[in-house]
């Protein structure tokens, strides 16, 4: 379906990844793996048509639809939930629209034998078929059941954006994308605002409802029980297994294990390279040997270990004056997000 040839990135003359080619496949459900600066999020953009590449090319074809969720979005606090979630399906209704006009040119029209006129109708009745076929006006129906699974109350529909958390408005941005149907799923990190029960809607959506998808996330247990292949780009490369996550983890255990004893024996052979030349580098009787071993050591290509990423979170807490016995103390605690009440009359003492 889409074709990535021979993609290169750089920033600043320093290359991200080179030479990358691949292939996204009809109903292939990719994680994208590497460690944190890796270009993970560079190649989503890169396929999504928001970045241009160094080199190489993105092949689409030209009826192919790509949705993309970035990690960090600009929101709108203009709608209510279910007015923003309905953008989605802003094709149906210029398509509801159109169907309208044809139909109102076809009753007013009298000439019912002439070519024109049989024109008109076929238009309509293909255009109606297609209409109905993508849901028509049954869209309403899917927009609760999508909503209410990423874990909107019907209630909350109505109400507008502007009294969500960040996190609830990607919720409906990511409920747009999914009411699109797009073949290409472009998915950053979309657990990050999510609730178990909505992670596990999604899982089954994407399992059963999408078409291909393409995802980053650090959540291990959601992109293994959602993906089918596993994409991991290591030192400016790619490395592609057609396993789930798990399956990957123990295959590229085995892969570094093997680099890092070709790099042993490597090391060990321009070591004894070495050892020779410096032995015998003034003795004209092997002087040819000594030159041979000096071109063999400028031919050598190091050989790259996948990088690990071992990055850690530390923390150190320095000592503090004693607050007292009663550090909190809640009297009658309220909040409201406009008329919405979060909670009232919250007492509560921490000792």
């Amino acid at each position: 379906m889409i074709s990535i040839d021979n993609l290169s990135v750089e920033f600043s003359a320093k290359p991200l990844f080179t030479g990358i080619s691949y292939v996204i496949n009809d109903h292939d459900r990719i994680a994208l793996v590497g460690k944190n600066g890796a270009g993970k999020s560079t190649m989503l953009k890169i396929i999504a048509g928001l970045q241009q590449p160094t080199s190489g090319s993105v092949s689409v074809p030209k009826d192919a639809t790509i949705a993309y969720l970035p990690q960090v979005m600009k929101l709108t606090d203009e709608r209510t939930v279910r007015k923003e979630a309905e953008r989605a399906f802003e094709h149906i209704t210029e398509m509801e629209q159109e169907i309208a006009r044809l139909n109102n040119q076809l009753a007013e029209r009298t000439d019912y034998e002439s070519d024109e006129y049989m024109a008109l109708v076929e238009r309509f009745t293909h255009l109606n078929e297609h209409f109905q076929m993508m849901g028509g006006l049954n869209y309403q129906a899917e927009l609760e059941r999508t909503l209410q699974g990423l874990g909107f109350r019907r209630e909350d529909l109505d109400r507008p954006t502007s009294e969500f958390s960040g996190g609830w408005r990607m919720r409906i941005e990511l409920a747009k994308l999914l009411l699109q149907h797009p073949d290409v799923l472009l998915l950053d990190e979309p657990t990050n605002h999510l609730d178990i029960e909505s992670i596990q809607w999604l899982e089954n959506f994407l399992m059963t409802s999408a078409n291909a998808v393409v995802l980053v996330s650090h959540d291990r247990a959601f992109i293994n029980n959602v993906t089918n292949r596993t994409i991991e780009i290591s030192c400016g490369k790619i490395y592609d297994y057609k396993v789930k996550y798990d399956e990957y983890v123990t295959l590229h255990a085995e892969r570094r294990e093997q680099q890092l004893r070709a790099l042993e024996n490597q090391q060990k052979e321009i070591a004894d390279a070495r050892a020779f030349i410096d032995r015998f580098r003034y003795q004209a009787t092997k002087a040819i040997q000594v030159q041979q071993k000096i071109r063999q050591l400028e031919k050598i290509v190091p050989i790259e270990v996948d990088e690990v990423d071992n990055s850690a979170l530390h923390l150190k807490f320095t000592c503090s004056m004693r607050s007292g016995d009663f550090p909190i103390i809640c009297d009658e605690v309220g909040k409201n997000y406009g008329e919405h009440c979060v909670f009232k009359g919250v007492n509560l003492t921490i000792r």
